[in-house]
């Protein structure tokens, strides 16, 4: 008599699947650098690429833009390529058309999107994101039905850069290392290169994967860093309010 025989696992058809979804981004980068020449209409329109790929990939509860970020004290960001970032619970602010201005407390994640990975870009990127980092966060108190929680402290906001290739013959190995800033608010936490690989220290060490598959993993890297985050903050609107009679 045949015996009953668990199912093998068959994960092909998903590698292939992530692959295919991969390729197709690429292909979209690699027609904007051809076809689009003014250097601000290309940057733009590979920035809208990321962010499409990022807002279909993770949970409403993220919002994904372009924009800058602000704080209660009149601070504010540089522009920043894609933003991930609380929108049930904090609303953006002084949006006008495609500007739009993100309290700083909201905040998840920055990225900056370039069309490769060399020195400079990794120097910007991280400059970018130390104008978000640097910037005063509030965080008041919540009631609920049992008392009062206090207080929530801020998780450190995640950095990274995106593109579709690294510019070095090694491509994200040692000379890659090397050059990634080493400043505490410059920091990169987490990056992908479509035809050389994605990385991330989500796990206290620099982990690099190779390009197969490289899109998907850095999206549910991601995924699974913000998750460990939690919820941002509840924000002191007071502080904002008291903007208007400084």
């Amino acid at each position: 008599m045949p015996t009953h025989q668990e199912p093998k696992s068959d994960t092909d058809w998903m590698r292939s699947a992530f692959v295919d979804v991969q390729a197709e981004l690429a292909l979209k980068l690699k027609r904007a650098f051809q076809s689009i020449e003014h250097a601000g209409t290309k940057g733009a329109v590979n920035e809208d690429h990321w962010i499409e790929i990022l807002r279909a990939y993770l949970p409403r509860r993220y919002e994904v833009s372009s924009g800058i970020v602000i704080d209660s004290q009149g601070g504010h960001s540089d522009q920043i390529d894609i933003v991930v970032f609380d929108h049930q619970y904090t609303p953006t602010l002084l949006d006008q058309q495609k500007h739009r201005y993100i309290p700083a407390e909201a905040v998840y994640a920055v990225l900056e999107s370039k069309p490769h990975f060399d020195k400079d870009y990794l120097v910007y990127a991280g400059q970018k994101a130390a104008s978000v980092r640097k910037l005063h966060r509030t965080s008041v108190a919540i009631s609920h039905a049992g008392g009062t929680y206090p207080p929530k402290p801020h998780a450190s906001i995640v950095s990274g850069i995106v593109a579709a290739r690294s510019s070095w013959a090694d491509g994200l190995g040692g000379t890659f290392h090397k050059n990634l800033p080493a400043d505490a608010l410059e920091l990169l936490d987490c990056g992908c290169a479509l035809e050389h690989g994605a990385f991330d220290t989500f796990d206290g060490e620099l982990k690099i994967v190779g390009s197969e598959g490289a899109l998907i993993y850095f999206l549910f890297r991601l995924l699974s860093k913000l998750q460990s985050l939690g919820t941002v903050p509840a924000i002191d609107w007071a502080a904002y309010a008291a903007i208007i009679h400084r």
